[in-house]
């Protein structure tokens, strides 16, 4: 079966969403929510689902559809195919560079792009859409594609992690905050698979996509949709160049800990103490990053 670039990259985040626990054993695969989560039709989604199937990750269900295996096998690697996947993530990147540098303007064509990288019409699409799903581009009305501000600056940076450290401890203050517990035991699985997972199997959108996946279930259960968007925005912003950031092992074992914790206080109905500490945590991690991120900017 010849299977698209596209395909192929749907097909590994699922399967790192499997390894760390994202998508638990039983698991339903709706090719509809997949479909919305990526960002594309549903005909990549149902190859990547075959693909998923062929490495027996996941198993079809006559008239019921796909579920995550009950006991997947180890995690595997997923790289054949028409297009070397590693080129097309070099490529984003790539894209994503010229972006943060000021190298590219605000208004781009897909033509521009493909000339610019020596892309396929289907590269093409791929980096776009994902840069859609990641909220710094989006297409124009009638023709071309708009790139949207982000963080390009160690100053930008420092304000995003601050204003969420008002924020996110807010949310958990809100009145109308509730533990949902059915996601709690999600999140818990998730981080505590982190910890366990050798990070140099997962890709960096993986390991970065567990922490804003964490920061904004917490948000969303503030029962103030405000925050939610708030926090939305401020991580579609801070994104990019946090892809520029060296993925730590002590630094992202102390990040999962510190959520696992949070988890701790809230299911303890200890909310204030949960502020506190989320106020911590955000400050702590802008320290940590911080000399990164003025090194990127020099």
């Amino acid at each position: 079966m010849t299977v698209s670039p596209l395909a192929l990259r749907i097909a590994r985040g699922l399967a790192e969403q499997i390894s760390i626990g994202e998508l638990a054993p039983g698991s339903h695969l709706a090719s509809e929510a997949i479909a919305a989560h990526f960002g594309v039709s549903r005909t990549p989604v149902r190859d990547a689902l075959r693909v998923l199937c062929d490495r027996r990750l996941i198993e079809q269900r006559p008239n019921r559809g796909y579920f995550v295996r009950d006991a997947p096998p180890r995690p595997v690697d997923i790289t054949d195919g028409p297009a070397a996947s590693a080129d097309l993530e070099d490529m984003y990147y790539a894209f994503a560079e010229d972006w943060l540098n000021d190298r590219i303007d605000s208004q781009i064509t897909e033509h521009a792009l493909r000339d610019r990288y020596k892309l396929t019409k289907a590269q093409t699409q791929d980096v776009l859409t994902r840069a859609a799903r990641e909220g710094w581009a989006e297409p124009k009305p009638g023709y071309g594609w708009a790139l949207r501000p982000v963080a390009k600056t160690a100053d930008a940076f420092e304000q995003i992690y601050r204003f969420r450290a008002v924020i996110e401890p807010a949310a958990l203050l809100e009145p109308t905050f509730a533990v949902d517990r059915a996601v709690f035991s999600s999140l818990r699985g998730q981080q505590q698979k982190l910890l366990d997972t050798d990070i140099s199997r997962l890709r960096l959108e993986t390991v970065k996509t567990a922490g804003i996946v964490f920061h904004e279930a917490l948000a969303r259960m503030s029962g103030n949709p405000l925050y939610f968007q708030a926090l939305e925005r401020a991580n579609q912003l801070r994104r990019l160049i946090e892809y520029r950031l060296k993925v730590d092992r002590a630094r992202l074992q102390a990040q999962c800990l510190d959520h696992l914790h949070l988890l701790d206080l809230l299911e303890q109905a200890d909310t204030l103490e949960a502020a506190h500490f989320m106020k911590r945590h955000l400050i702590g991690a802008l320290a940590r990053k911080a000399p990164d991120i003025a090194g990127l900017s020099q």
